[in-house]
């Protein structure tokens, strides 16, 4: 099992400034390669603390190429409703390029009503623009002289440049939450799965339609899983909880900001039941998400029984993305919790 570190922004200007920020973010990034944290990644959101500090991934991960020599650049995810596939294929391929071949494309349909509705972007066109989105991308990293006829994007004779320095193109990851579409989409189409840590039995459900897809479609192998989870690693279990809780539980009342349109008339035949999933996500705290192992929060010994739970629970995973500052942790206390889980939870999940 592999480890890396995530970073989703959850400030705005009154709590801590961009630059803050991202040079905090940047500092732990240098931690990467000396304690084997595999990948940096990072999400695109706009307009809100929820994420808005992170418009542009590929900013941001284009740096962190810089602070690591090992690690792999995710985007976790761009956001095809809001991007020219001519502009992200230039983007992605650019960053495949000054990292040496090291960027991995995660990209997703996007669910803040309030997002698409800045954009101007129908809700109900979410998934053809990603649909579309994802084809047309995927086809200009790995052909030249492109033509394609869609319903939102259309080019002629198109080559992109840069080409990807990874042939015929980086790897592709699907950010899937809880629709059953998504993660057939993914198996079908042999991309990458990217998923957050729901109720266990679910979950090894939807992972079992994404390996059942991917082998019906005949690509070799099973794909790779990679999930997400919050991580704070102290001594002792109480420490972590006390540390880590108050900014677990200010995570999801800014999520649950971000999302409120789903609890005030938004609806839309892309996402189903999205206002009950909210209603739930308002309740999550430290003790619920360490309940159900989405929160990797305790000592290095429990932390390590947790992976392991969990990993049996849904048959397995192969890339765990850890949040390592939640909200207003001090950058000392996450440099700390670094540290304590690089040196002894990550050995013992490396493959001998």
């Amino acid at each position: 099992m592999e480890f890396g570190i995530s970073f989703f922004p959850n400030v705005g200007e009154a709590e801590k400034s961009g630059w803050d920020y991202w040079n905090e973010a940047l500092s732990l990034v240098d931690l990467c390669d000396s304690l084997g944290y595999t990948h940096v990644r990072t999400v695109e959101h706009y307009f809100h603390a929820y994420g808005g500090y992170s418009p542009n991934p590929i900013v941001f991960l284009s740096a962190a190429s810089q602070r690591t020599k090992h690690a792999r650049l995710v985007t976790g995810a761009v956001l095809p409703a809001f991007n020219n596939p001519l502009k992200l294929a230039g983007e992605i391929a650019m960053l495949d390029a000054i990292s040496g071949g090291r960027a991995d494309i995660g990209m997703a349909r996007a669910f803040l009503p309030h997002e698409f509705r800045r954009f101007g972007v129908s809700l109900d066109e979410s998934r053809d623009r990603y649909d579309e989105g994802v084809a047309q991308i995927c086809a200009l990293l790995s052909s030249e002289n492109i033509s394609m006829e869609g319903k939102f994007h259309s080019f002629k004779d198109v080559t992109s440049l840069p080409r990807p320095t990874q042939q015929p193109h980086p790897p592709i990851w699907v950010a899937a939450l809880q629709s059953v579409e998504s993660f057939e989409f993914a198996g079908r189409n042999g991309f990458n799965c990217m998923a957050n840590p729901i109720g266990g039995a679910k979950l090894h459900e939807l992972l079992g339609i994404y390996h059942e897809e991917w082998a019906k479609a005949g690509h070799p192998g099973r794909g790779k899983v990679a999930l997400a989870f919050m991580m704070y690693c102290a001594p002792t279990t109480e420490r972590a909880i006390d540390e880590a809780g108050p900014d677990v539980k200010a995570y999801f009342e800014t999520l649950t900001d971000a999302a409120s349109d789903w609890g005030s008339g938004a609806s839309s035949k892309d996402y189903p039941g999205y206002e009950k999933m909210i209603e739930v996500l308002s309740k999550e705290d430290v003790h619920t998400q360490r309940e159900k192992s989405a929160a990797f929060i305790g000592s290095p010994e429990e932390c390590c029984d947790m992976i392991s739970d969990f990993h049996t629970q849904i048959g397995g995973f192969d890339v765990a993305s850890l949040q390592v500052n939640t909200k207003m942790m001090p950058v000392e206390m996450a440099r700390a919790s670094m540290e304590l889980f690089g040196r002894e939870v990550i050995p013992k999940f490396l493959k001998t």
